[in-house]
């Protein structure tokens, strides 16, 4: 499975490929993970100030553009202050774990007090300090389930291409939060199972989402193709893979709107779709590739033939021409994965 992808946060990367900014969808996200505290949580760093940058485009000198700043900005100063309100929080749990322990009877429940707080102090200033230091948009970001990202779509409505936020997850049709979470492997789809649990919307909600890696967690032994030895135990590392020759990969999704719940908003949902590795991800050590359909495919792929999905599958088993290079992920200076 694709558990982590390297993605473009730049919006003009869709506009290239005719995507509009979906304003609406994207001001709801931030006002509704903004009210959970989930803000920058969710939603990659890049992709946020790629849209503060957006109001500064011509096309969205108006209202609507406004509005999406806004709304941006209100949710990163929102997300400041509560990390502050989490250090200042802490902050009295030390100082009080340090009273007890300075008094005559001090405890073991103090000293675990005292640990646990300043890991969470020094864990909520590490995030306000990436916040202030990550002040220039990067090209591309990565994303791990669960995460927004931008996907272009077709709107089943007007036809137009859309570039719409969605969560890097799929909720399947008739599936509930509580249902989700028994089954959150649900960020790939299976080239295997598209006629059977992804047949809701295999052939009728198709995306892509533009990328130049993706990441895989395989076993050390496998990546060294190697058995594992008596009494050594199984480890588990991060690859990132790069097509060879470079090229951006429009990566083949599945989507669906999830429509408000109880106090859960409507939001967009996504999944993408994998197939059978081709032999130089296997030699490194996993079992399941991604599928980068080419780009004089996307108007097809993206508009299917909704009675007769042999076209899609023939956009799916025609992919680019690319050798998957892999390499163990690093941690750049920053922290930052490379």
């Amino acid at each position: 499975m694709c558990y982590s992808a390297q993605i473009y946060s730049d919006f003009r990367k869709y506009q290239r490929l005719g995507g509009k900014l979906d304003i609406d969808a994207y001001v709801k996200l931030a006002g509704w993970t903004k009210a959970k505290g989930i803000w920058i949580k969710l939603v990659p760093k890049s992709t946020r100030i790629a849209l503060l940058e957006v109001s500064e485009q011509p096309e969205f000198q108006d209202e609507h553009g406004a509005l999406l700043f806004h709304a941006v900005s209100d949710a990163e100063v929102s997300a400041i202050a509560d990390l502050d309100a989490e250090v200042a929080k802490q902050e009295q749990r030390i100082a009080d774990a340090e009273a007890k322990l300075a008094s005559a009877r001090p405890t073991k429940a103090a000293e675990k007090e005292l640990s646990a707080a300043k890991k969470k102090r020094d864990a909520a200033l590490e995030k306000i300090e990436t916040e202030k230091r990550l002040v220039q948009p990067r090209e591309t970001e990565r994303i791990y389930p669960g995460h927004f990202a931008p996907v272009l779509i077709r709107d089943p409505a007007t036809g137009e291409r859309m570039v719409v936020p969605m969560r890097y997850r799929c909720r399947l049709p008739g599936w509930t939060e509580a249902m989700e979470r028994l089954k959150p492997g649900t960020y790939n789809a299976r080239r295997d199972k598209l006629s059977t649990v992804w047949k809701q919307l295999f052939g009728h909600n198709h995306g892509i989402i533009a990328a130049n890696h993706f990441y895989e967690s395989v076993s050390l032994h496998r990546l060294q193709q190697r058995e594992l030895v008596p009494g050594e135990r199984d480890i588990a590392v991060e690859v990132r893979f790069t097509p060879d020759p470079p090229q951006e990969m429009y990566l083949a999704c599945l989507w669906r709107y999830v429509e408000p719940e109880r106090e859960e908003p409507g939001f967009y949902t996504f999944a993408v779709i994998t197939r059978d590795p081709p032999p130089e991800v296997l030699a490194a050590g996993h079992d399941r590739c991604v599928i980068p359909i080419r780009e004089e495919n996307l108007d097809a792929w993206l508009n299917p033939d909704t009675a007769s999905p042999s076209s899609s599958y023939a956009i799916l088993d025609d992919p680019i021409d690319a050798y998957y290079r892999h390499e163990l992920a690093k941690k750049s200076e920053a922290g930052e994965e490379t």
